[in-house]
């Protein structure tokens, strides 16, 4: 062979390379980016999945918080309503001892106001505070 026809032969395979390129990417292409958008679009898709398991484990953590909420908040109130029926039975019938701790409370002050009512349902010391606080702002 010589120059020439070697140079004829390499631009012959050269133009057959560059065709087949040139095809094979318009074909190629076009498919690539399909597939490409199918990949994308799963995982958009397991992404969106995920995310929703994460959100519904969340709800039912949130669910059992409230649940165990809620029987402390029970427990809570009968312990209360113990300590209430436990105070009030030991109340019953016990005057004496209420009076002792009424005047007692007089005694030391810690009443600030005694409201004591009237036929017409007036408390007496209210009235003559409201009087005086009239008299004072004239």
């Amino acid at each position: 062979m010589d120059y020439k026809t070697e140079g004829w032969m390499y631009g012959t395979v050269l133009s057959w390379a560059v065709i087949f390129f040139v095809v094979g990417g318009m074909y190629g292409c076009p498919k690539y980016k399909v597939w490409q958008q199918g990949l994308a679009g799963e995982a958009k898709l397991r992404e969106s999945q995920s995310s929703r398991k994460v959100r519904v484990e969340e709800a039912k953590a949130r669910l059992e918080s409230a649940k165990f909420e809620s029987q402390a908040e029970v427990e809570r109130a009968k312990g209360v309503a113990e300590a209430n029926k436990i105070i009030g039975d030991s109340l019953k019938g016990n005057d004496a001892y209420l009076r002792y701790l009424w005047i007692q409370g007089l005694q030391d002050g810690s009443s600030e106001t005694i409201y004591i009512p009237t036929e017409a349902n007036l408390p007496i010391m209210e009235a003559t505070r409201r009087r005086e606080s009239t008299k004072a702002t004239e």
